[in-house]
């Protein structure tokens, strides 16, 4: 899909921003680039759609070198995302999302069809498309940045720092939110971070670069248990909670197969019942298909109680989950931040599989910083 043999970059100045890069990018890969300021990961981005030019080497999209083509039609044919989102303010969300088909004079009513079936993508009611972006929160607008690049279908599609600029709540989400729209789309993706966390999270790969060249490209797993050097180690922080625990990094090597649920239709009656017979404050919610649709507590059923009769007149439906291939270290800060006792695992098509429970994960955090009590015993005789 993308590839880059001997590309260089150099300034009038003399300044090498990006010395012979080499990487090759499969279709339906996520690459994340990341390194300290300075060193040539937004340049580099910037070459693919010819917003920077390479002073040397070759860029192939697909197959067909970039420089052979013409800017403007290459640029119209990858999606690009910014953190600054770039939102026309006097365009309706409709018009923003479609601009590129504007562009490329699609009929009025493709764009209108193409606008609704992408809103429709993340969740967002069709009464926003008339909306403008000042009526729109941070985290709706960069939603609407994403399905901005996703209109003309691009097999391709750049972000640089899309998440940058939002709060961490609305940034976890949305990082779930996209890399699940990912998967189901197949869109390779190239996407530019300073934060490693985000780039463990969401990549497929990961290319820590420095002064210009790559340092490390490999999984996020390889990464955290074979890091190239120290200057890796550095970068990586010694903050990430699973480093000590390499056999056991992703959820669903932790999750419970049981879950405790109800359906839809189940009588709030009967939730209670089962509460009470399970010893458990809270059940999760599913459909016959044992899709997940969200989750109903004691405190909800207890205010509803005279005026609904079903749990899924009540149930909450902004449920927090993850895949079981989610990296345990996002699971354990989602759950202490957002003070969750149980995180629901679920599949791509959002079938239940599991949950991982608060204390599971508070086990593992433990084992990674005791390990087995030696280190702890040690410490304790030491301070005697």
């Amino acid at each position: 899909m993308l590839e880059f043999k001997n590309v260089t970059k150099k300034y009038q100045d003399g300044t090498v921003a990006v010395k012979d890069f080499n990487l090759h990018i499969k279709k339906g890969e996520f690459v994340c680039f990341i390194g300290p300021s300075g060193c040539g990961k937004t340049t580099t981005m910037k070459m693919v759609n010819r917003l920077i030019n390479a002073t040397e080497g070759t860029i192939l999209v697909d197959g067909k070198d970039i420089k052979k083509q013409n800017a403007v039609q290459l640029r119209r044919s990858i999606g690009y995302v910014i953190q600054e989102i770039g939102l026309m303010p006097h365009m309706t969300i409709e018009e923003n999302i479609v601009l590129v088909g504007t562009l490329l004079k699609w009929p009025k009513e493709k764009k209108k069809e193409r606008a609704r079936e992408l809103l429709k993508l993340v969740n967002m009611p069709e009464e926003f498309l008339q909306r403008y972006p000042h009526e729109l929160s941070g985290g709706q607008q960069q939603r609407i940045g994403v399905l901005r690049a996703l209109a003309a279908d691009p097999p391709l599609i750049l972000m640089d720092e899309p998440f940058g600029a939002l709060d961490p709540i609305t940034r976890d989400g949305l990082q779930e939110e996209f890399k699940k729209l990912q998967k189901e789309l197949n869109k390779t993706i190239v996407f530019v971070t300073h934060d490693m966390d985000e780039a463990i999270k969401l990549a497929d790969k990961i290319v820590i670069m420095k002064d210009g060249q790559i340092v490390q490209a490999d999984s996020p797993n390889e990464i955290l248990r074979n890091p190239a050097n120290q200057f890796v180690e550095d970068f990586l922080g010694k903050d990430i909670l699973i480093q000590g625990r390499p056999d056991v990094t992703k959820v669903g090597q932790i999750m419970l197969s049981s879950p405790i649920t109800v359906e839809t239709s189940t009588s709030l009656k009967n939730a209670i019942a089962t509460m009470r017979d399970k010893r458990v404050d809270s059940l999760l919610v599913v459909d016959t298909d044992n899709t997940l649709q969200g989750y109903v507590d004691l405190e909800t059923i207890q205010k509803h109680y005279k005026e609904a009769e079903l749990v899924g007149d009540i149930m909450n439906k902004e449920v927090f989950s993850v895949y079981s291939d989610s990296l345990l270290r996002d699971a354990v800060r989602r759950i202490l931040r957002l003070g969750i006792s149980y995180v629901p695992v679920v599949n791509e098509h959002n079938q239940l599989e599991g949950i991982v429970k608060r204390a599971t994960l508070i086990d593992v955090v433990y084992d990674t910083i005791w390990g087995d009590g030696t280190e702890l015993d040690e410490m304790v005789k030491a301070s005697e």
